[in-house]
This record gives structure tokens, C-alpha cells and sequence, in this order.
């Protein structure tokens, strides 16, 4: 038996470029984050992980906010094994979009890629066996999309009333979802097939208006039935990788894909350093008048640098084109260690011709650079 416990507190800046699209909306601001993980093994088979998170915003309320991302009990079995409480589920195999991903909510106030999530209530079972992996979730409570407040960046053209969400379903966020997914490996491939039904995680944005009479968005949560797949091949220093999903029960059936691959070139320049260069696509069927995405008909390039020094240093840049409009977006993120408990992290997106009719164009002033200091104790 034995208890363990890590964490980090950070500062981060961030600096827009532009002054901001709508009232209110600052040009710079400044956070502090705090993250606490707590593991206890009772037993050898019988275990308790706890993971905290807090955020607080200089300029948007919306941003400074706490979440319990994990609280689970975990027993091994011979053959099974059983997790109950606040749970984190990542399905994926692509760089810039995960389609499939569906179990945990986006923590859409942390950062523009979505992929902060929230804890998840649920139940987890798990059957390894040699032709592959059994896993079955029963999720009987939803947790809501957090948005940027109405003086927050990254905000829609109207605020979103996070406070009066509606549901299709009459249980509202106490619907039970259910998920059963299979994964196994096949020579030099990951394989990946679920199914989910219940509470969708992207919610469709009604107009609507609050009791003073002012817009504003509300979220609406339907019910709908996915299937999703996520694989990866490895051939040498290519990894193709891919994902699709259809679903069923918003409006319409609709099915989305992306695919790509990434190649390595390792010892650049008779260096220490690998270079590995990516390229994905991603085709969603939806109609963006019904339930708008960003990622319709989009091409994606990146680098990403491995410098393999003692410091951890990586670089990785992001070109994403949409093909239906002129919009092009490009990221940057590069990280580095500074002595044994810090790493640095810059962080920086450009919305360059954002297209009025993309649903990407509430974006197009927010160009921005973000610089974080993580202190791990």
C-alpha cells in the first residue's frame, strides 16, 4: 500500500494582436492553473486516483473555474477490471482533429483545440483478451460544454447562456449514455470500433433571448447514436493513421472522416534532432447552416521537431486550409525544459482570410501569442 502525490501550478500570458471582435473583450490577460493528482493503492488489485484542476482568468469569469477531472476506484480482476467514478477516456489516432473522441466533455474555456476535457461520471469495464480488448461504459451523468464568457477571446458572435442548457431527452442530464468499444492489434496496427448512444457532446447554439430581451445562443443537447473508428499503421518511419464516424439522431445522419500520415526523418542534418512531416484531411458532411463546423473540407500540414537534448525541446507547426473558403489558419506550439521542475511553453494561432461565411470567422481577430511557465513539485 502506498500513497503518491504530484501536481504543477503555472502562470500563463496571453497577448492578442488585434483588438477583439465584440465589446468588452480584452487585448491581453494572465492566469494562474493548479493541477493536483493523488494515487493510493489499498491493495494490489483495489486502487484510488484522484486529479484536480483550477483556473484563475485576469478578464474572462468564464475562464476561471475548477473541475474534478478524475475521482475513480479501480479493481483488477484475473480477467476484467472495473473503474467507478470520475473518469478520463481519450479515442483518437489523428494530429489535428479527433473525430471520435466522444466520452469526455470539452473544456472548450482552456484552450482552442479542444482538447481539454472534463471529468466523466461514469462506470468503466475492461476484458482484455488475446484477439483484443472489451470495453463498456455506462455514463449516467452528462456534464455540460463550458464557453468564453461574454468578455472572453475565442467567443461566438453571441454569448452562450451556459446557465439554461435544454435537452432533447426528459432525464435532461441525468439520461444514461451508453458505450461499447473494441480495440486491438493487428501485426503493426492499432485498431480501434466503438458505438455510443446518448447525450451528444457538441451541442447545436439556438437563438434565443434572456429576460432583459438580449440575444444570446442556448445550448441545445440531442439525443444520437455513433459509431466511430480510429487506426494507426506503422510501415518504417511512415505512420498512417485515420478516423470516421456516422451519426445518427441530429436532424439528419451525417458521417465525417480524417486521415493522413507522418513521416520521420530522424538524425537531420547528421543531428541528434528528428523531423517528422505531417499531412491529414478531414470531409464532414454536415451542412453548415444546420450544425456549423470548422472542419468541413479542410487540408492540414505540420512539422514537428524533435530536438533530442537534455532539455526536451520540441517545435510543432500547423497550417489548416479550408478548401471551401479562402480561411487559413496556423498554429505553433514549442516547449522546453528549464532544469529538472520547470518547462516552458509558447503557444501562438494566426487567422489569416477567415471567410464570412466560415463558422470559423468569429475567430478572425484573435491572433494571439500565449507563453506559460509550469513549475512541477
Amino acid at each position: 500500500m502506498g500513497l503518491e502525490m504530484d501536481g504543477d501550478l503555472s502562470l500563463q500570458g496571453r497577448l492578442f494582436l488585434q483588438d477583439g471582435a465584440f465589446s468588452g473583450q480584452e487585448d491581453a490577460s494572465a492566469s494562474m492553473a493548479a493541477n493536483l493528482d493523488i494515487y493510493h493503492d489499498f491493495t494490489s488489485d483495489f486502487s484510488l486516483t484522484l486529479a484536480a484542476f483550477y483556473r484563475l482568468d485576469s478578464s474572462d469569469s468564464a475562464r476561471s473555474h475548477g473541475d474534478l477531472r478524475e475521482a475513480n476506484l479501480l479493481y483488477l480482476a484475473e480477467n476484467w477490471q472495473l473503474s467507478v467514478g470520475l473518469g478520463r477516456v481519450f479515442w483518437g489516432a489523428t494530429e489535428f482533429v479527433h473525430l471520435v473522441d466522444i466520452i469526455n466533455q470539452t473544456d472548450q474555456v482552456e484552450s482552442l483545440d479542444g482538447e481539454e476535457k472534463l471529468g466523466q461520471p461514469m462506470v468503466h469495464l475492461v476484458i482484455p483478451k488475446e484477439w483484443g480488448t472489451m470495453e463498456g461504459f455506462l455514463m449516467p451523468w452528462f456534464r455540460e460544454r463550458t464557453f468564453p464568457g461574454e468578455n472572453g477571446r475565442f467567443r461566438s458572435p453571441l454569448p452562450v447562456d451556459t446557465d439554461h442548457p435544454v435537452y432533447e431527452s426528459s432525464s435532461e442530464e441525468h439520461h444514461l449514455d451508453l458505450a461499447l468499444r473494441y480495440s486491438t492489434s493487428l501485426a503493426n496496427s492499432d485498431i480501434g470500433l466503438y458505438y455510443f448512444n446518448g447525450t451528444a457532446r457538441d451541442p447545436v447554439l439556438l437563438f434565443s433571448f434572456n429576460q432583459a430581451g438580449e440575444p444570446l445562443l442556448s445550448p441545445y443537447y440531442e439525443q444520437i447514436g455513433q459509431s466511430g473508428l480510429d487506426l494507426q499503421l506503422v510501415a518504417g518511419e511512415w505512420l498512417f493513421k485515420g478516423e470516421a464516424l456516422y451519426r445518427i439522431g441530429q436532424s439528419r445522419s451525417f458521417a465525417a472522416t480524417t486521415f493522413g500520415f507522418e513521416y520521420t526523418l530522424p538524425g537531420l542534418g547528421d543531428s541528434l534532432m528528428d523531423l517528422g512531416l505531417i499531412a491529414e484531411y478531414v470531409y464532414d458532411d454536415r451542412d453548415n447552416g444546420w450544425l456549423p463546423t470548422i472542419y468541413d473540407n479542410d487540408l492540414m500540414g505540420g512539422l514537428r521537431l524533435s530536438v533530442n537534448d537534455m532539455d526536451d525541446s520540441t517545435i510543432l507547426l500547423g497550417v489548416i486550409k479550408d478548401l471551401n473558403y479562402s480561411s487559413t489558419i496556423i498554429g505553433l506550439e514549442a516547449s522546453r525544459r528549464l532544469g529538472d521542475n520547470i518547462r516552458l511553453n509558447l503557444d501562438a494561432s494566426f487567422f489569416l482570410d477567415i471567410s464570412p461565411q466560415d463558422p470559423a470567422y468569429s475567430l478572425a481577430r484573435d491572433d494571439f501569442f500565449s507563453l506559460e511557465l509550469i513549475w512541477y513539485f
